[in-house]
């Protein structure tokens, strides 16, 4: 897939984890906040982002879009990141423009306080 003048075209998915990420992470928040972000043109949270309806919300939305970077904040890479590079591929992305966020291990599993979790979420996804 050709970058349209070089625009770096950016969707960013949040994953609930079932209750693992969202029972301590505001998951809609970090999508509304990501979606505010240089370069983000799609931003949305959903159940399990790694079933197959979460991975082709992400197809499409490369398609619609036109994104050219996906951006998935879920649980942890070893777990999942082959998924998803197979999924942004199958939708004709380069696989090595997707880059995954652990926020589940590094975040909702280590932290109590939601405010503070949520903003934390906010930093590793902003990163």
């Amino acid at each position: 897939m050709s970058e349209r003048n070089g625009e770096v075209r950016i969707g960013v998915y949040i994953c609930h984890c079932g209750v693992n990420i969202a029972a301590t992470v505001d998951v809609q928040a970090v999508a509304e906040y990501a979606a505010t972000l240089p370069g983000v043109v799609v931003a949305r949270d959903y159940k399990y982002m790694c079933s197959d309806p979460g991975q082709e919300m992400i197809q499409q939305d490369i398609r619609d879009h036109q994104l050219n970077r996906v951006v998935v904040a879920a649980c942890s890479p070893s777990l999942h990141e082959r998924t998803f590079r197979n999924a942004v591929e199958r939708a004709g992305l380069n696989p090595f423009f997707f880059q995954m966020v652990n926020i589940r291990e590094h975040d909702s599993w280590v932290h109590s306080d939601r405010e503070a979790a949520t903003e934390k979420a906010k930093d590793l996804v902003r990163a």
